[in-house]
């Protein structure tokens, strides 16, 4: 219901903005960290990983992923793991937009959606977290990316209920319309256009930065269509029941998981995150 995630936003957004204001980059990378291993676990049971021991194991394979990801990820790995990152969820998205056929839905255990959910949800983490210590923008970078994500979310809602007609992916999910799509671009482009205005995050270029803006918000709407691709596909509405509201843990971070990698290579490549 739509009071329910109103007030669910309500109490997270503050925290959420405190804590990548306030937080020093370790601690942050544990918090974000234990979301990250939430998602996993509901990433286990989306890929039909049964009991409580599998998706735990999962969970804990994905620990250790980030452990790692931390401590040996080197700039150019992480650079090269960002692009490669960048071309999957542009090719992704686009086969999900143009996807005219049912979703059939599985019951047998898939290693490929473990072997790309964990990938999604390390290179993710990593980046989010590379940015927030790299120089003294880090942390506003990665609220403008946290920012951009929830205008976009919230332009696509409101555009799609007033305009909505023709659907984007109607197999996949069929609540999301193209008028939605227009919402949620206009609202990065207007996002990065004001940030590069605003002067908060040093001298970026106006028209690359707006670009890069519009090109996430693109990107981000396709992990949402891919988690509710994995939904339908296991026969559940929602990924969990954590969040009132929102569902589980990857129905709030579907958008951020794709578009984190593709923000921080762009904030990069521009100089922002130096």
């Amino acid at each position: 219901m739509l009071w329910q995630r109103v007030l669910t936003a309500l109490v997270l957004i503050p925290l959420v903005v405190a804590g990548i204001l306030y937080l020093d980059t370790p601690m942050l990378a544990s918090v974000l960290g234990l979301m990250v291993l939430v998602g996993a676990y509901e990433m286990g049971r989306l890929a039909h990983l049964r009991g409580m021991t599998l998706p735990l194991a999962f969970v804990s394979v994905v620990a250790v992923l980030l452990w790692l990801a931390q401590r040996f990820v080197t700039p150019p790995l992480l650079i090269a793991s960002q692009w490669m990152m960048a071309l999957w969820w542009t090719g992704m998205t686009v086969a999900l937009v143009m996807r005219r056929r049912e979703l059939p839905k599985t019951v047998v255990t898939r290693p490929i959606i473990l072997l790309l959910g964990g990938l999604v949800l390390v290179t993710a983490w990593v980046s989010i977290v590379r940015l927030h210590g790299a120089g003294t923008q880090g942390p506003a970078l990665v609220l403008f990316l946290f920012v951009l994500i929830w205008i976009a979310d919230t332009g696509a809602y409101f555009a799609g209920r007033a305009f909505g007609r023709s659907k984007l992916s109607p197999f996949v999910s069929p609540g999301k319309t193209w008028a939605g799509v227009g919402g949620a671009i206009s609202g990065g482009l207007l996002s990065g256009l004001l940030l590069s205005a605003s002067g908060l995050v040093g001298e970026l270029p106006m028209l690359p930065w707006a670009l890069l803006c519009v090109l996430v918000v693109a990107i981000s709407i396709g992990g949402d269509l891919w988690e509710s691709r994995l939904k339908r596909e296991a026969g559940v509405k929602d990924s969990g029941q954590l969040l009132p509201g929102h569902g589980g843990m990857l129905d709030r971070i579907d958008s951020l998981l794709a578009a984190a990698p593709v923000f921080a290579l762009g904030a990069s490549l521009m100089g922002g995150a130096a």
